[in-house]
C-alpha cells in the first residue's frame, strides 16, 4: 500500500515541477489512457478465464451493478466536493 501512495505522491511532485512542458502533459495523458485501457482489458481477460465467476455471473451481476453505481456516485460526489473541474480556468 505504501508503495502505491509513494508512486502517487512522486508523480504529483514531478507533475507540478514539469507542468510547463505541454508535450510532456500530452504524453502523460496518452499514457494514462493507454494504461487504463490495458488494465480494463486484462481485468476482462481475467474474468473471462475464471469459470467460477462465469458460472455465478447472474448472482454476482446485481452485486456488481450496485457496487459499480456506488463507486461512481462516490467518485462524482468527491469531485464535486473538491471542486475539481478540469474545464474551469483558474
Amino acid at each position: 500500500m505504501w508503495m502505491i501512495v509513494l508512486f502517487f505522491v512522486v508523480g504529483i511532485l514531478l507533475g507540478r515541477l514539469l507542468s510547463i512542458h505541454q508535450l510532456l502533459i500530452r504524453v502523460a495523458d496518452q499514457l494514462a489512457m493507454a494504461s487504463v485501457l490495458l488494465l480494463l482489458f486484462v481485468l476482462g481477460l481475467s474474468v473471462g478465464l475464471n469459470h467460477e465467476v462465469l458460472a455465478h455471473f447472474g448472482t454476482l451481476g446485481l452485486q456488481a451493478v450496485i457496487l459499480t453505481l456506488g463507486a461512481i456516485a462516490g467518485s462524482v460526489t468527491a469531485v464535486q466536493l473538491l471542486n475539481l473541474n478540469p474545464t474551469k480556468k483558474q
